[in-house]
């Protein structure tokens, strides 16, 4: 009897396992490969979405900004538009007013001194030429004269007489020195050749 207790005591002691996992059967090893790689896509994904998440509040806090910076300056523009509009107003009555001034100036102003205009067109006229008479106008003013010499000479005389009236720093300064009308004809009475030069006003429209 004693020995078949033994035999029985040893026959289940077979059947008890062992302490530690059976690493040659795969079959009942757990899969801690899936678990791991389930782990990291679940922690990937959710890294995407809150990054994503963080992205969509930041670009949204910046829209609120930029709206808010908008709604000021569209408030400022607003607070300054009277003001603004009253400027220009301002100013173009003033542009208006200075306008109206310097026609003013200018109509009362002299143009011409005409003793210094004389004294300078005697120092300045050539010998060949004789000065009769000069017609001062609101446009401008008229040299009336005569050439000596035949009409060929005569009249060279007067050309280049124009050309130095062209070329003079004070004529350029009081008219339009580039514009010099000029019209000869013949003197009877003293048979030489008469000129007419029609200096114009700088400025003047001319007709």
């Amino acid at each position: 009897m004693q020995l078949q207790w033994k035999k029985s005591e040893q026959s289940q002691a077979g059947l008890v396992p062992a302490w530690h996992p059976n690493f040659r059967n795969h079959e009942q090893l757990p899969d801690t490969k899936v678990v791991r790689t389930f782990f990291f896509v679940n922690v990937t994904a959710i890294t995407m979405v809150l990054s994503f998440v963080l992205l969509f509040v930041f670009q949204q806090l910046r829209i609120n900004n930029l709206g808010r910076q908008v709604a000021d300056w569209q408030a400022n523009i607003a607070t300054n538009k009277k003001s603004a509009d009253e400027a220009v107003v301002l100013s173009r009555k003033f542009s208006e007013e200075e306008k109206k001034i310097r026609e003013l100036d200018a109509f009362l102003k002299p143009r011409l001194v005409l003793s210094e205009f004389l004294i300078y067109v005697g120092k300045t006229l050539p010998s060949e030429l004789v000065m009769d008479t000069i017609e001062v106008r609101d446009s401008g003013v008229t040299i009336h004269g005569l050439a000596a010499g035949l009409p060929d000479e005569a009249s060279g005389r007067i050309s280049a007489y124009v050309n130095q009236l062209q070329q003079d720093k004070y004529f350029a300064s009081l008219f339009e020195s580039k514009d010099v009308r000029q019209e000869v004809r013949n003197d009877k009475a003293t048979g030489r050749m008469g000129f007419d030069l029609t200096l114009r006003y700088k400025g003047e429209p001319k007709k």
